[in-house]
This record gives C-alpha cells, structure tokens and sequence, in this order.
C-alpha cells in the first residue's frame, strides 16, 4: 500500500525547484559563502549535492525512500551555518515556490519547508549553546 503524497507535486517539479533554489544559492551574497564552504565550486559536488536535497524533498512529500541522511546532524555541526541564515534560506525558498508551482502547491510546500527549517534553526541554535546553559525554548 503506498502512502498518498503530502500534496500534489511531481517528481519532476521537485526537481526543478531544488535546481532553481540552488542556482540562486550560488549567487546569494550572504548564503552562497556559506554553502561553498561545505560544496566546492565543482559542478559534479552540486550535482550529487542537489539530487541528495531532490530525494530529501520527495521523501518528506511523496515518500520515496530513496533519502538517506541526517539533516538536523548536518546543520548543526556545520559552525558555519548561523541562526539567522534560514530566514534568508526560507525566503529564497518561498521565492523560487512561488515562481516554480501553482499557488496552492507553493503555499503548501512552503509551509512545511518552514516547519523543517525551524526545527533545524532550533538545532543551530542548541548547538551554538554553551554547555550547561538552558535551553532557548522560542
């Protein structure tokens, strides 16, 4: 028995979203440093690394298994990656949504993409804290 998807995107349009969202990341002027850091300027490193984000998105909306990973692990250990950057993450995010998918796809995907994104901003957060201190519960 399979699952029915979260809402009604296709593989292909995940797709297109995850290639759109990271040629804007490679120009941002605050988010790109911050992904070079981890992804070298290779375009075969931003190839795996967009078809790892692509299987990511289609697990969390059409559950595929087909992703393997640790997020929250991957962005806490990354001293790079601030509190701050998901705002512009998430905002760039919603842009390419909006300008990809149909209204209601874009307003449904975003709404979970900023669930994800706090979840892994408190992370950050938590990681960043020093230890013994308590934690931030906003």
């Amino acid at each position: 028995m399979s699952i029915p998807p979260r809402f009604p995107v296709t593989a292909s349009q995940i797709d297109t979203v995850v290639a759109r969202f990271y040629s804007r990341i490679r120009l941002h002027p605050v988010l790109s440093p911050v992904f070079f850091a981890s992804i070298p300027d290779e375009t075969a490193r931003w190839v795996t690394h967009e078809e790892k984000i692509a299987r990511f998105w289609r697990n969390a909306i059409l559950f595929e298994r087909g992703y393997s990973g640790n997020p929250q692990h991957m962005h806490s250990m990354r001293p790079m990656i601030k509190p701050e950057h998901f705002e512009l993450w998430l905002g760039l995010f919603d842009e390419v949504l909006v300008e990809s998918l149909p209204e209601d796809i874009a307003a449904s995907w975003s709404a979970l993409a900023h669930r994800i994104g706090g979840g892994l901003r408190k992370g950050v957060e938590a990681n960043a804290q020093p230890e013994g201190a308590p934690p931030k519960l906003r």
